[in-house]
């Protein structure tokens, strides 16, 4: 009877060895499996925007894409009023509007420039351009600059969230 007791204390104590070592396996895992921190901070992008100026394209960088920021003056958004679609592009922050884009030409992927005479952006691979709203003017672009998913709190604007402005950015397709 010494003996069975024996194997099966013997067993018992495998099992729990073994289960304690399946557990600390799972977790070993699934930590190589999430982000790592640098990796979760680089995904939101915080923005004051009471610090840019009207008619000047700033360009910050997100998830190691160039973001235009350009806050509209009293002339781009009256250009803008006189198209609903244009103007539906432009973020409200406050009193202000603001165009908040990836710089990247839809049609091959170029950094347009920004003449702030002209108040356009110009591809200049193949000449494509886009208004102050970010909208095509002149092909061969396929559609408009696309627009980040970002979140409004107060006067600062979050890259990376979907906020409630982005979704029904997204719902009418006005962005992808």
């Amino acid at each position: 009877m010494k003996n069975s007791s024996r194997r099966g204390f013997m067993g018992k104590a495998f099992g729990a060895v073994a289960g304690v070592g399946a557990v600390g396996a799972l977790y070993a895992m699934k930590k190589t499996w999430d982000p790592l921190p640098s990796v979760k901070a680089a995904g939101f992008t915080t923005l004051d925007m009471s610090a840019y100026k009207e008619n000047e394209l700033v360009v910050e960088k997100w998830r190691g894409k160039p973001i235009f920021i350009l806050k509209q003056d009293a002339s781009m958004v009256e250009t803008a009023d006189k198209n609903p679609k244009d103007k539906s592009r432009l973020i409200k922050v406050g009193e202000a509007y603001y165009l908040v884009c990836i710089g990247l030409c839809t049609h091959l992927g170029c950094i347009p420039g920004y003449n702030p005479d002209e108040k356009e952006f110009l591809c200049a691979c193949h000449g494509g351009k886009y208004d102050a709203t970010a909208a095509v003017t002149k092909a061969p672009p396929p559609r408009g600059l696309d627009i980040p998913p970002f979140k409004i709190t107060g006067n600062k604007l979050v890259l990376g969230e979907e906020g409630p402005e982005y979704k029904k950015m997204k719902e009418t397709g006005i962005t992808l």
